[in-house]
């Protein structure tokens, strides 16, 4: 499907086509190379003090189904059916604290959603389908693979081609067709002062 974004004045072509669609082809593999890219587009996300407080965890199902697997157990059920067909999984963790003098880093979420938007925007101007999810369960997962104490857990995200919505039913594929939508700029963005309108 093809959904991009309606705005008020154009914006880049990237960022309106990107969106959280959940229709995969099981098919289509995501090469390791691929996969590079889209790391290389988080790891120069921006940053508090250059900081990079985040870390991936990367599950390819093509190179190794049975980590996928334990990866795709930690989601809710809700997610699991249509993520089974999503070739690659990743889960995104923050820094609590900075690396250059361990202190806390209030910033660290912050930048680990810039990080993660850059692998979105690089997905969809490959082709690819990026999605990122909520619904998981994070203390399984810090069991699961090991992740220290001072790192959070904050979204896991499939990855891999889009496929037709025909592969889904129920309220999956209302979801997959609603309209987009977003609440209107004047109710997001102010002038000078809260709540006073930028347009």
């Amino acid at each position: 499907m093809h959904k991009p974004a309606i705005t008020q004045v154009p914006i880049d072509a990237t960022i309106a086509n990107r969106w959280s669609g959940r229709a995969y082809d099981a098919t289509k593999v995501v090469s390791h190379e691929q996969v590079v890219a889209l790391l290389e587009a988080a790891r120069w996300a921006p940053s508090c003090f250059g900081d990079q407080p985040w870390r991936f965890i990367v599950w390819n199902k093509n190179t190794d189904a049975k980590a996928w697997q334990s990866a795709f157990d930690c989601l809710v059920a809700g997610n699991q059916a249509w993520v089974k067909d999503a070739p690659v999984l990743l889960l995104v963790c923050a820094d609590t604290l900075f690396n250059h003098n361990q202190q806390s880093n209030r910033w660290g979420q912050y930048d680990t959603g810039a990080a993660a938007e850059n692998l979105c925007l690089q997905a969809s101007s490959m082709g690819l389908m990026a999605h990122q999810m909520g619904g998981f369960n994070a203390d399984a997962a810090r069991d699961a693979f090991a992740i220290p104490a001072q790192y959070i857990p904050m979204a896991m995200i499939s990855v891999g081609y889009p496929a037709d919505i025909a592969n889904l039913e129920g309220e999956v594929l209302s979801r997959e067709t609603a309209e987009r939508n977003r609440r209107p700029l004047n109710a997001l963005f102010f002038a000078n002062s809260w709540d006073k309108p930028v347009v």
